[in-house]
């Protein structure tokens, strides 16, 4: 089914079927709040995102050295604006949602980050996304400085030898940091990355219609993504679209046969046709 043209995701569609460096990730992030709040203006809070980056350059008095101005940005937002992670209620839909991060100055770590890296780039700053696990950081990249960015914690900088501990915070000492938990992440990584938080969210309290949500507009950004259709597969069947349910059921197990859960699929199929 193809989505109607204007409506938020068509919308999302378009702005994701792009050269990756060409995605506006403010922009993208916004549309998928925009099936959540469909008269959402997306407008005005990229307008604000730019008024972000002038409140910094007022401050900056001409000065134009990268880590001046990445020192001020953090001030500006994590200090001045009051942009903080949202410890108390981490798993609110709304953290994931950049009009209401701005508006409530509450987030996690990737929305935080996505606000730090929009403000940061209209400032001509070397920034990047790190999908580290489990918290999302941002990345500096100066002439012979490189600096992670934590912006769940305040915009607190640390050098990426440093990065062990928060996998030691997360994970208790278990889990060593490897090279690829440092590796820049793609725009449309992001948005996945944020998609994945609101399917979670949705999975964990029974939500299956925004869930499917979810899972659909990853699956315009990988649309072959075997998990995926799997999972749009089972939250069909909980909806009671039986015949869209098996269709991508029979899908998965096709493509992936030797899967780990392909068994319980098969049972889920079986079921869902009944007694033959």
């Amino acid at each position: 089914m193809h989505p109607s043209p204007g409506s938020p995701r068509h919308r999302f569609v378009e702005a994701v079927d792009r050269a990756d460096d060409q995605v506006e990730l403010a922009r993208a992030a916004l549309l998928v709040a925009c099936e959540e709040y469909p008269q959402l203006p997306v407008e005005p809070y990229l307008a604000r995102l730019d008024e972000l980056a002038e409140m910094v350059r007022d401050r900056l008095d001409n000065e134009t050295a990268p880590l001046v101005v990445l020192q001020e940005l953090l001030q500006t937002l994590f200090v001045r604006v009051g942009l903080q992670g949202n410890r108390a209620s981490y798993y609110d839909p709304r953290n994931s949602f950049l009009n209401d991060v701005l508006d409530r100055k509450r987030g996690i770590p990737l929305t935080l980050g996505i606000l730090t890296l929009e403000v940061g780039w209209r400032l001509g700053l070397p920034l990047a996304g790190v999908n580290f696990p489990g918290h999302f950081l941002v990345r500096f990249e100066g002439e012979g400085l490189r600096l992670l960015v934590d912006p769940f914690d305040g915009g607190r900088t640390l050098f990426e030898d440093e990065a062990q501990s928060l996998l030691d915070r997360a994970y208790g000492g278990m889990v060593r940091v490897r090279p690829e938990f440092l590796r820049t992440a793609r725009r449309r990584d992001m948005l996945v990355r944020l998609l994945t938080n609101l399917k979670g969210i949705y999975l964990n309290v029974q939500d299956a219609p925004r869930a499917l949500a979810a899972v659909e507009r990853i699956l315009v950004i990988h649309p072959m993504a075997q998990s995926e259709i799997r999972d749009r597969g089972t939250l069909l069947a909980r909806m009671g679209r039986t015949e869209e349910a098996i269709e991508q059921l029979e899908w998965y197990l096709g493509t992936a046969p030797d899967a780990s859960d392909a068994e319980r699929i098969q049972a889920l199929v079986d079921e869902l046709r009944g007694p033959r």
